[in-house]
C-alpha cells in the first residue's frame, strides 16, 4: 500500500504542499527573480573581457580543428574514389 506523504515530510524534502496549489503568480515570480539576481556575483570588466577572449579563442581553435579534419577526410575520400 502506498503511504501518503505528510506536510512535515514534504517540508523536510524542501517542498511545500501549499506551493503546488497556488499556481503561477507573476509578482511572486518577479520578486524571487530579483532576489536571486541580487545573490549573483557579477564579474568585473577585466574578468569579463579576459574570459570572453578565452571563450572566443577556444571556439576559434575548435572550429579550425573541425575544418582541418573535414578537409583531411575530403582529401582522403577524393583519393579513394
Amino acid at each position: 500500500m502506498v503511504k501518503k506523504e505528510t506536510a512535515t515530510e514534504s517540508k523536510r524534502k524542501g517542498t511545500d504542499v501549499r506551493d503546488a496549489d497556488e499556481g503561477f503568480n507573476l509578482g511572486t515570480f518577479l520578486q524571487g527573480t530579483k532576489e536571486e539576481l541580487s545573490k549573483v556575483v557579477w564579474p568585473g570588466r577585466q574578468q569579463l573581457i579576459s574570459e570572453s577572449a578565452a571563450v572566443i579563442l577556444m571556439v576559434s581553435l575548435s572550429a579550425t580543428l573541425v575544418y582541418l579534419v573535414d578537409q583531411l577526410f575530403g582529401w582522403a575520400s577524393r583519393q579513394v574514389f
